[in-house]
């Protein structure tokens, strides 16, 4: 059951009176879903719940403007949009209330998501693009308020590229750039600064984009007087109303409960967007959420006698229903028997989809209670491990923790004991974990052929006397061969297009592919990643510029919850291949020079971190990535855009490969490891070191996310029995992450003869000039003395004491 969206300017009334008969029997389906949803959160059968009930009048006639092709990016309260569009049945929504880990029966993420957060599907089993243009499409929801935004920008401007440049293969993600990209926000999010940068970067953009706002005055228990100016969001926004001198939005307003006027403002709203790709905004006002915020409590606690009372009679299905009998589109005794039979489809749905849920587990736990049964059997513990039989087959309704703790905590009373039975239970809790634990932990990463680590290197090569150049000539050269190569391809940031980037790499090329494809924009990080985003899911190869790393900081939050889970929270059935481009290290001051890497280490999983210790190194990044369809962070050194590097004869082609270290200095006493722009200050202090009969190895990870996969840095420590992490981060950052992977991963701790040791920069960030820079980081003498003691300590008379 959909809504229809073939909106027909001719029609009888009894096709009339059959579209509108449908579409409230999708209203009353998703509210009974809302409505039984809660229960079974206070039940205990679903976690928690949260739910689009009040707003489903106005996602119907938005489901009617909404055409193949176009995208979604919202929130989640539109479950009644995605059922209009046939996105959404009744066992599916209540399969992803009960985090159903089968992508068959819980098609939003495989139950890695809360019930409410939704998604399409982009990709084929394999990994492949789906034809978007001949699909609905909705890119997966994330929970953090607002945070829908910068990724909705993006999915906008994916059509105006489509448009306006030319040679692009739009197959599979365009019909001549005519898709719009809605979005969906509650009143009280629009607070949010995301929110405002979105909307500003849209109208200087203009670019297709449709925002709904839904504004039911309430952001949890907090009224529209604390949240907004004047309480009225599009009232504030007046300033952006377009005119005839100007470009801006076409700002809407309607009422969330007037079926009629909701059709034909979605209508208008559709057209305006598609042909002029022109922003809207939609004010959809006088909404209500009927069982408050979500099931964490009730809105009884908050809201008044009269605002409850209102709320019951502007309620927009009932509504609804009143306006059809009045206009006999139906009777009050036709709505009733409809709405008892739709309440049992629901219940029936609820009931298949928990039975779906259970199935696979009782058929786990069934299992577990055999072998154990078989293993009490065998086992002078019997007694113990009966009670655990009895205790686990007594769980009518299990979880899978219930199954393998009971099976894990078995073992404990059969330690010294060898028998089949035993054998067979380990079996199994390996096989199980080999089986289940996929369900929760894969595609954090593309798992396919077609992953970023699969690109195998090519290296660069030279003339016999290569021209030395500045290294901002290989980068701006190698971008200048991406754009030839990819017409998919552009790069956005601040001072990105007209002066080719703040260091000049890329220098001519916007006057080259023009203004679309090297573009400056705004100051506003995290639009620019959002912008990054929404393109790569739509089939783009976009590069967003980030000008220092320390800014980094603007757009992590996106990059940390939108673009690190798109693959995890889609269970690989969307994707986003975005390169974050920034350049950091070893500069001047606080702001210019910091190193972020611990923090974004630990929060952006799911994105490679690639730190090049030089353009041409930073160059091969750029093409291996372009080869695979991986979201990735390339830091680029700020301080090496002027320092000399032979040019390649093949820039374009070659390629450095991601996870694999690169040793650049053998030797024989200790393992020096580091990467980025402080590389080049351990190279300094190894020459200096030989001077003292010290001949340190020189490891550059290279790669940060993913680290040293073939296990190559061990193999240095088993040689020099020694080893020496070193970088600009925090203490406790960057080079604590690396030690640890050295040590636990890579298991060099049985080859070290010595200490293993960190030297970082100092736990502040770093103070202004070059002695603040000499004070604050690693120098050449804090290596020396550092790798000196390690030496001392071990052979004090052939190395005595420095100071």
């Amino acid at each position: 059951m959909k809504t229809n969206s073939d909106i027909k300017t001719e029609i009888t009334f009894e096709d009339f009176k059959a579209q509108v008969l449908n579409d409230y029997k999708l209203a009353v389906t998703s509210r009974e879903c809302s409505l039984l949803g809660r229960r079974e959160v206070l039940t205990g059968k679903a976690k928690f719940g949260i739910f689009g009930d009040g707003k489903e009048i106005p996602q119907l006639a938005w489901a009617k403007a909404f055409k193949n092709g176009d995208f979604r990016s919202g929130y989640y309260r539109d479950q009644t949009f995605m059922m209009a569009i046939g996105e959404l049945t009744i066992e599916q929504f209540f399969a992803g209330l009960y985090a159903n880990t089968d992508l068959r029966q819980e098609p939003m993420s495989a139950g890695r998501q809360m019930g409410g957060h939704f998604a399409t599907h982009s990709l084929d089993e394999n990994g492949n693009w789906k034809n978007l243009t001949e699909q609905k499409n909705s890119s997966a929801d994330i929970s953090p308020t607002a945070g829908q935004m910068p990724r909705l920008l993006g999915l906008a401007q994916a059509s105006k590229i489509y448009r306006n440049v030319k040679g692009i293969d739009t197959t599979n993600f365009s019909n001549q750039g005519n898709e719009i990209a809605w979005g969906t926000i509650g009143n009280a999010s629009t607070s949010e600064g995301l929110f405002f940068e979105t909307i500003n970067a849209a109208g200087v953009l203009q670019v297709p984009m449709i925002i709904s706002v839904w504004d039911d005055e309430y952001g949890i228990s907090v009224h529209a007087k604390h949240q907004t100016t004047k309480e009225n969001i599009s009232e504030i926004l007046k300033g952006f109303q377009r005119d005839k001198d100007n470009n801006g939005y076409e700002i809407l307003r309607v009422k969330g409960w007037d079926y009629v006027n909701l059709i034909e403002t979605y209508e208008m709203a559709g057209k305006i967007a598609r042909e002029e790709h022109v922003p809207v905004l939609i004010h959809v006002q006088e909404l209500t959420q009927p069982q408050g915020h979500s099931t964490s409590g009730s809105h009884e606690r908050y809201k008044s006698q009269e605002r409850l009372t209102w709320e019951r009679e502007y309620d927009c299905n009932l509504q609804m229903r009143n306006w059809m009998i009045a206009h006999n589109i139906a009777t009050e005794e036709y709505l009733s028997e409809l709405e008892k039979t739709i309440k049992k489809e629901v219940r029936d749905g609820k009931k298949a989809a928990w039975t779906n849920y259970l199935k696979p587990i009782i058929s786990e736990k069934n299992e577990a209670v055999s072998l154990l049964t078989n293993l009490a059997n065998t086992s002078s513990n019997k007694v113990f491990i009966e009670k655990l039989v009895k205790d686990l087959d007594a769980i009518g309704e299990p979880n899978r923790k219930d199954v393998i703790s009971t099976a894990r905590k078995a073992l404990r009373y059969v330690i010294n004991e060898d028998s089949e039975a035993k054998k067979r239970l380990l079996n199994w809790i390996e096989n199980y974990f080999a089986e289940v634990q996929p369900k929760y932990s894969s595609d954090l990463l593309n798992e396919t052929e077609s992953a970023a680590i699969h690109i195998k290197e090519v290296k660069p090569t030279y003339s016999n006397q290569p021209e030395q150049v500045d290294g901002r000539v290989v980068i701006r050269d190698n971008f200048d061969a991406i754009f030839g190569k990819y017409p998919e391809a552009l790069i956005f940031g601040e001072d990105t297009g007209n002066i080719g980037d703040v260091n000049q790499g890329l220098e001519g090329l916007q006057e080259k592919y023009g203004e679309l494809r090297v573009a400056d924009t705004g100051i506003r990080e995290a639009t620019i990643v959002g912008q990054g985003i929404g393109m790569a899911m739509r089939g783009l190869r976009p590069i967003a510029e980030i000008q220092y790393l320390d800014y980094l900081l603007y757009a992590l939050q996106i990059i940390s919850d939108d673009l690190a889970t798109v693959r995890y929270r889609t269970k690989g059935t969307q994707k986003a291949p975005l390169i974050v481009r920034t350049r950091g290290h070893r500069l001047e001051g606080i702001w210019h020079s910091g190193s972020q890497m611990g923090g974004i280490l630990n929060l952006i999983r799911g994105v490679h971190i690639l730190v090049p210790r030089n353009m041409t190194k930073a160059a091969g990044f750029y093409n291996t990535l372009l080869e695979s369809d991986e979201p990735a962070l390339v830091v680029e050194c700020l301080n090496g855009y002027r320092l000399k590097e032979p040019l390649p004869n093949n820039v374009g082609e070659f390629k450095t490969p991601i996870g694999v270290v690169e040793t650049i200095k053998e030797g024989t006493d200790i393992t020096l490891v580091s990467y980025g722009s402080t590389v080049r200050v351990v190279e300094q202090a190894a020459r200096e070191l030989l001077e003292v009969g010290i001949d340190a190895e020189i490891i550059d990870v290279q790669s940060l996310l993913p680290l040293d996969l073939n296990h190559d840095t061990v193999k240095s420590v088993a040689k020099t029995n020694r080893l020496m992490v070193i970088d600009e981060d925090m203490p406790g950052g960057a080079s604590a992450y690396i030690l640890d992977h050295i040590l636990n991963t890579q298991d060099a701790f049985q080859y070290l003869d010595s200490q293993p040791k960190t030297l970082a920069a100092k736990p502040h960030r770093p103070a202004y000039g070059s002695d603040g820079d000499y004070f604050s980081k690693p120098s050449t003498e804090d290596i020396f003395e550092a790798v000196y003691d390690v030496m001392h300590e071990m052979s004090p008379n052939d190395f005595p004491k420095l100071r």
